[in-house]
């Protein structure tokens, strides 16, 4: 199986969004703007997994980010964000923290949060644009 380059879907927990970091507020905007003609639509079903299965498919981003709650991110590392990370990869899409791929993070902690974002390899290249000037001064 292969992520289709065309996807239009995004998954988020819209209820969060005003804790949001900037770069996730300002994604969600411009696929919401009908003026880009981006034809992105929410689809969210609350399920890591059967949201990743609907996105693989059809293709289409989950995006869990991080918020004022939990600014290291909800999912786990090591035991929900690599195995999703790997299937993406392995399905010629992208999994990534917002600044690095997850696979290439070291764990820390047996039980360490991170941000989590995996789908489309062209939909999470339009994320990292906005996260692209945050990137620059690393």
């Amino acid at each position: 199986m292969k992520f289709p380059n065309t996807g239009r879907l995004f998954s988020i927990n819209d209820a969060y969004f005003e804790q949001f970091p900037k770069e996730v507020k300002d994604f969600i905007n411009h696929c919401r703007n009908k003026q880009h003609a981006l034809g992105y639509n929410a689809r969210y079903i609350g399920s890591l997994v059967a949201d990743f299965h609907r996105n693989l498919i059809q293709g289409g981003l989950y995006l869990y980010p991080k918020t004022r709650r939990h600014p290291n991110g909800k999912l786990r590392l090591l035991y929900e964000c690599n195995p999703m990370a790997f299937l993406t990869e392995q399905a010629g899409g992208q999994a990534t923290d917002g600044q690095n791929p997850i696979l290439d993070l070291t764990p820390k902690q047996l039980h360490q949060t991170t941000p989590f974002f995996c789908g489309s390899t062209p939909m999470v290249g339009a994320l990292n644009k906005f996260y692209a000037p945050r990137n620059s001064h690393k």
